[in-house]
């Protein structure tokens, strides 16, 4: 395989395919919002730094510092909430969106990458057998991992299967005969 770089000639002597990763397995989904998810979160932090670094300068200039003890608490709630409750809620909403999913065949394990609080990837890794649908649908949670709420947009996977043995659709819930023959002969 030989692409061009700039005007330079590069070539790839890979045999993988570019949707495998070597300690992943094979990319099986990337989500659409990824992006967004990082755009957002990555503006409400700077929002939130710059608004720590220009309280004092705004308490210096606005005189907020003479005024009644009411006024005072009422801005600095209100400049709380924007400061750390802002952040801290988009965190708690997006933790579970999957920007991508990896599948490994031969371990059946999955990986999922989502951003962590500091905005850097973080893999979770876990078993088909792991996956746990949620009886209730839940507005941010597709499917639990272990424990963990996972939000993937089933539309984005461009394999069908690949959905339905993350969430075990793929295995029958039907019993076979021999296994109500062995029921009945235990009673």
């Amino acid at each position: 395989q030989v692409t061009s770089f700039q005007g330079v000639a590069v070539r790839s002597l890979s045999t993988s395919s570019p949707h495998d990763h070597p300690e992943h397995g094979r990319l099986v989904y990337k989500g659409n919002l990824a992006k967004t998810v990082l755009g957002v979160k990555f503006f409400s932090y700077s929002t939130s730094i710059f608004n720590l670094f220009m309280m004092p300068y705004i308490m210096l200039k606005s005189g907020i510092g003479v005024e009644s003890l009411l006024v005072q608490a009422a801005f600095y709630g209100l400049i709380g909430v924007f400061t750390f409750v802002t952040p801290v809620t988009l965190h708690i909403l997006t933790k579970g969106y999957v920007i991508r999913l990896y599948y490994k065949d031969d371990m059946d394990t999955y990986t999922a990458i989502t951003y962590n609080a500091i905005l850097a990837e973080k893999a979770t890794v876990f078993h088909q057998k792991d996956v746990k649908i949620p009886d209730i649908t839940k507005m941010f949670t597709t499917f639990y991992a272990k424990t963990k709420s996972m939000l993937v947009n089933p539309t984005l996977f461009p394999n069908p299967q690949d959905y339905n043995h993350l969430m075990g659709y793929d295995k029958s819930s039907f019993f076979k005969f021999e296994e109500l023959e062995e029921v009945k002969e235990a009673d």
